[in-house]
């Protein structure tokens, strides 16, 4: 199976996904302030905070794992793109993308859904960030991995159509 037939791209509400884990745009310091990671806090409850407040910081570019609370995925894994009040750099979206599915590895999870990290606060570009993302886990797939479904859930029609866009335009 190719690392596209592992991908999908739906539109939804991340925090309600059935899967091994959900994946949080995160902030270094791990608080669950407001766009994704708030939802994550509202319906996950407030032991998902509790168990970022126990890690601490996190260096840029990091993934952090935690129980996911009340919600659908057992875990939820924290990808430190960006710090409070800041933008996501390239970089940053990079590597907490690549940490977050290593997390997932390590745990031997098989299914795993991702938002697309940095675009509402941190504000990087939706496009860009589809293209990164895209890329990471294409590579992920070419390495021995426990992870058999990557999905990527978009809450709005332009953030769905701009993945899938850049998915189609995948290599089989």
């Amino acid at each position: 199976m190719s690392a596209k037939e592992k991908i999908c791209i739906v539109q939804g509400d991340l925090t309600e996904q059935s899967v091994d884990a959900i994946v949080n745009a995160a902030n270094n310091d791990l608080q669950l302030g407001g766009g994704v990671a708030g939802a994550i806090r509202r319906k996950g409850g407030m032991v998902i905070q509790d168990e970022c407040d126990q890690i601490g910081t996190i260096p840029l570019g990091e993934a952090a794992i935690t129980g996911a609370g009340a919600l659908k995925a057992r875990y939820v894994i924290h990808a430190a793109s960006m710090s409070l009040g800041r933008p996501t750099a390239e970089e940053h979206l990079r590597l907490s993308t690549r940490n977050s599915l290593l997390r997932a590895k390590e745990k031997g999870l098989r299914s795993i859904a991702l938002p697309a990290i940095g675009t509402g606060i941190a504000g990087f570009p939706m496009r860009r960030c589809a293209e990164v993302m895209l890329e990471e886990v294409a590579a992920h797939f070419g390495w021995p991995t426990s992870l058999e479904t990557v999905r990527f859930v978009l809450y709005d029609a332009s953030a769905y159509q701009t993945f899938r866009d850049v998915y189609e335009a995948l290599p089989e």
